[in-house]
């Protein structure tokens, strides 16, 4: 924009005064004041009117977008829902094969191995930690569970034979 400090505006004022006239001064300055102002609103009409177009452009691109994933979610969903049809099928004929007793009889488990067997006792360890470790205050309550660890020192107090004679203390 145009820099106009007081100094510059003073010179205006002085030429406009002495082109134009002290007794049409006035109205030229309020001419000046509101196609300033009619000015200034239709830039902002302009600007207001662009950025409500960016917008609404950016609103088709996001419906088209969203269109287009619903488009391949009902694809997917189709695909899926004949595939889960195709699995149910083979296993409901493979059920009545069994009831009628077409099918022979299905083969024995195979054997765990000993990767197998560390595997299921790593994940028991597991399993138990986290039961052990998350059990609530209430019921550890209920079931009189211990609840504060003592230490050595306090066990050793706690469990110490009490002595009926003097009482005596350091001080």
């Amino acid at each position: 924009m145009i820099d106009l400090g007081l100094t510059k505006l003073a010179v205006i004022g002085a030429v406009a005064l002495v082109v134009i006239g002290p007794e049409k001064l006035p109205k030229v300055a309020r001419m000046a004041g509101t196609l300033y102002g009619r000015a200034q609103r239709y830039l902002h009409d302009v600007k207001a009117e662009v950025s409500r177009e960016i917008e609404m452009e950016e609103l088709r691109n996001l419906h088209k977008d969203v269109q287009e994933s619903a488009q391949s979610f009902k694809t997917e969903v189709a695909s899926f829902k004949s595939e889960v049809e195709n699995t149910v099928s083979t296993h409901m004929g493979e059920v009545e094969s069994a009831w009628r007793g077409d099918s022979p009889a299905a083969p024995p488990p195979p054997s765990a191995t000993s990767d197998d067997i560390e595997r299921k006792a790593r994940d028991f360890r597991r399993k138990k930690l986290v039961r052990t470790s998350a059990v609530p205050a209430w019921y550890k309550n209920r079931n009189g569970a211990r609840q504060h660890v003592l230490s050595g020192a306090a066990r050793v107090r706690k469990f110490r034979p009490r002595s009926t004679g003097s009482n005596t203390t350091f001080f």
